[in-house]
């Protein structure tokens, strides 16, 4: 006998708001619940798991985001409020759609930091060149070319410098769509 797998979901969808909530539909159902509200300019959400067989939360996330056409910006909380998410990206160069990022994770639990920056760079309009980099030692590049109407090929690759015997990582990914 095969495992089925049942589950309602409730979607409210406005202007300024949506609200997402899923449960399943079994002996001991996980109830997931999601909301935002925000315009244009700001915006700010939040998302509850909980576990009703073991009475437990699985997941209470937060956050918020300023946009403005040239930069957004962005304060997480995840991991059941114990880890921070501040990020930053700012259009450089509309023209190009260059941009720069930049991302900082506080973990409070054992007060550790982390770092990244990156860039995106539109080469022509149908080639996207990303990069990053970060503070554990890890460079990373990423270039993705729209070769019909839908349809990408990306090629990326990443290099930990602080392990120099382990080979770099490298992808190849080709997505169609008709």
């Amino acid at each position: 006998m095969g495992f089925f797998f049942f589950q309602l979901d409730v979607r409210y969808l406005h202007h300024h708001a949506a609200i997402d909530a899923s449960i399943g539909l079994n002996p001991s159902p996980l109830l997931e619940v999601a909301a935002a509200i925000g315009s244009k300019d700001i915006a700010i959400g939040g998302e509850v798991g909980f576990d009703t067989s073991s009475s437990s939360v699985t997941k209470c996330n937060a956050g918020i985001s300023f946009n403005n056409p040239d930069f957004s910006a962005a304060v997480i909380l995840t991991d059941k409020g114990q880890t921070v998410k501040a990020s930053y990206a700012h259009l450089v160069n509309p023209l190009t759609g260059t941009e720069v990022a930049a991302e900082m994770t506080h973990r409070l639990s054992d007060f550790g930091n982390s770092f990244s920056i990156g860039s995106v760079h539109r080469v022509d309009p149908l080639t996207l060149v990303k990069t990053r980099f970060s503070d554990n030692g890890k460079v990373a590049i990423l270039s993705q070319r729209e070769w019909r109407p839908k349809s990408v090929a990306t090629l990326s690759a990443e290099y930990d410098t602080k392990s120099i015997n382990v080979a770099p990582k490298l992808g190849l990914s080709i997505a169609l769509k008709p």
